[in-house]
């Protein structure tokens, strides 16, 4: 039916942010949750999702079944980043810079998460706009998903390895 392989065992999870959301009915209140959540495998595959539910827990699970499927693979160079992205969702814009070795993970929660649950080890973040945890995870997961190899970026303009890195 459904097997798992070895990389699923070692997936890492995070729960960047829980909202607590209240219905007004004719008895009163209902309350339910939804939960945004990275997931990554520590070598460049990340995925991040929302669940919702009448539980935390519940909700929790949902948003990992969802990230697990939402899952894309990031080019690491050095355990950074190739080059200087800007992602932008709605009002949040999140600038995501490549550091040397030994500078570890300069980034505030929602972008910090990501970041960890990726396997990049050295990077320096900034939110720019808003840092609404919703905006800012998509901000970040849109900037990550239209990063490309150098080796990529070469072959698409038609020339060397050596040419572009200037």
């Amino acid at each position: 039916m459904y097997e798992m392989d070895a990389t699923e065992l070692q997936l890492i999870d995070k729960v960047v942010h829980i909202s607590r959301v209240a219905k007004v009915v004719k008895g009163g209140r209902r309350f339910s949750f939804s939960a945004i959540v990275v997931v990554g495998d520590g070598q460049g595959k990340v995925g991040a999702a929302l669940g919702k539910a009448n539980e935390v827990p519940e909700a929790i699970r949902k948003g990992v079944e969802m990230a697990k499927k939402n899952m894309f693979e990031i080019p690491l160079i050095n355990n950074t980043i190739p080059y200087e992205i800007l992602g932008k969702f709605g009002a949040a814009s999140v600038l995501l810079k490549p550091a040397s070795e030994g500078t570890g993970v300069i980034a505030g929660g929602a972008v910090r998460a990501i970041m960890e649950a990726a396997g990049v080890h050295n990077i320096l973040t900034k939110c720019l706009g808003s840092n609404n945890p919703h905006n800012v995870v998509k901000a970040t997961i849109g900037g990550l998903r239209t990063l490309r190899k150098p080796e990529e970026i070469a072959r698409r303009r038609g020339k060397t390895l050596d040419e572009i890195k200037d």
